[in-house]
C-alpha cells in the first residue's frame, strides 16, 4: 500500500463519519469520500503538513458543495424526507456516548438547519474540532463559524427529543414491539406506543407510503398490526422477513421480501420506554446500504 493510500485508510473512518452526518446519506457520503480520495492522491501532499486536517477540508467542503446542490430537490421530496439509514454494530453504538449524533432523530433535526449550519454543527458537537480548525475547513472567517455555531447549538437543542429511555430498556422495547408487529398484537403495540406518538414514512414517490406524519396510538397501533396480515409493497405477509437490528445507533427493524429489502424502522422514546416517534423508510433508492449488510462503524474517533 503506498504511502498516501495507507494515510487516507487511516482517517477514512472519521471522513466518512463526517459526510455522513452532514449528508444524510450513505451513497452521498460514499461519492463524496470518492472524490476526495482523488483529490488527495493527485496533491502534492509533500507541501501537507497536517494530513487529517487537510482531508477534513476536503470532505467538508464536498459535502457541504453537494448539500447546496440537492437542496431543491429535498425541498420538493414526495412526502416526508428522512435520512438513508445504516447499520450499526451494537458494541459500537453502546460504547460510544455521542451516538445519538447518528440516529434518525438528530438527522432529521439536522435537515432543518442551513449547509454550513449542518457542517459546523457536526464538526464542532460531534468532533470537537476548535473554532479555528473549523474555519479553515469549511473557508469562512472563524467569527462567521462562531455565529453559525450557536445558531445551530440552539436550534438542536430546541429541536432534539429529550429523555430518552436507556438503550436497554429502547432495546426491549424494541424487541416487544417486534413481536407485537410479526404477531399483529395490537393491544401490546397500543402499550407500548404514546398517545400522541407520530409515524414518519419515506417511499419518495417510490412505494406507497403515507404522505403526511401518521399521528395517535389507535392509528399507528393499526398500520403495524396489518403488515402481518395484508400484502405490503406487493409482499404477501407469507414472504415478508421481519428482523432486529441496530440501526442508526439503535434498536431498530429490517423488513425483508425473498429478493429486497422492503423498509426499515426506528424509534424514539420517553424517559418510561414508551414509543414517541417512529421512521420508517422504505424509497427503495435509501436501502442500498441496509441491502449491503456491512455495519458502519460511525464513532468519531
Amino acid at each position: 500500500m503506498s504511502a498516501g493510500r495507507q494515510v487516507f485508510h487511516e482517517y477514512r473512518r472519521l471522513l466518512f463519519s463526517v459526510a455522513y452526518r452532514i449528508l444524510g446519506s450513505a451513497a452521498d457520503a460514499e461519492d463524496a469520500m470518492q472524490d476526495a480520495w482523488i483529490k488527495w492522491s493527485s496533491a502534492d501532499r509533500s507541501q501537507v503538513a497536517d494530513p487529517k486536517a487537510y482531508l477534513m477540508r476536503i470532505v467538508s467542503n464536498l459535502a457541504l458543495e453537494h448539500l447546496r446542490s440537492t437542496r431543491h430537490k429535498r425541498e420538493t421530496y414526495v412526502g416526508p424526507w428522512l435520512p438513508e439509514p445504516i447499520l450499526t454494530s451494537r458494541d459500537t453504538a453502546d460504547a460510544v456516548t455521542d451516538a445519538e449524533s447518528v440516529s434518525m432523530a438528530v438527522l432529521v433535526v439536522l435537515e432543518t438547519l442551513s449547509p454550513l449550519e449542518r457542517a459546523v454543527f457536526v464538526l464542532k458537537e460531534v468532533f470537537g474540532f476548535s473554532h479555528a480548525e473549523i474555519a479553515e475547513a469549511v473557508d469562512r472567517s472563524e467569527a462567521a463559524v462562531r455565529q453559525a455555531a450557536h445558531r445551530a447549538r440552539e436550534h438542536v437543542r430546541a429541536r432534539r427529543p429529550r429523555f430518552a429511555a436507556d438503550r436497554s430498556r429502547q432495546r426491549e422495547v424494541t424487541e416487544r414491539f417486534f413481536a407485537a408487529v410479526t404477531g399483529g398484537d395490537i393491544n401490546t403495540l397500543m402499550e407500548l406506543l404514546s398517545p400522541d406518538v407520530t409515524l414518519w414514512t419515506d417511499g419518495g414517490g417510490k412505494v406507497r407510503q403515507a404522505l403526511k406524519p401518521v399521528v395517535g396510538a389507535q392509528t399507528v397501533a393499526s398500520w403495524f398490526a396489518a403488515i402481518g396480515t395484508v400484502t405490503y409493497q406487493g409482499v404477501r405477509p407469507a414472504d415478508m422477513r421481519a428482523e432486529l437490528v441496530d440501526v442508526n445507533g439503535s434498536p431498530g427493524m429490517v423488513f425483508s421480501a425473498p429478493d429486497r429489502v422492503i423498509a426499515t424502522v426506528t424509534f424514539d422514546w420517553d424517559s418510561d420506554g414508551r414509543i414517541t416517534a417512529i421512521h420508517n423508510v422504505a424509497n427503495p433508492d435509501k436501502l442500498h446500504a441496509i441491502t449491503d449488510g456491512t455495519a458502519h462503524d460511525v464513532a468519531p474517533w
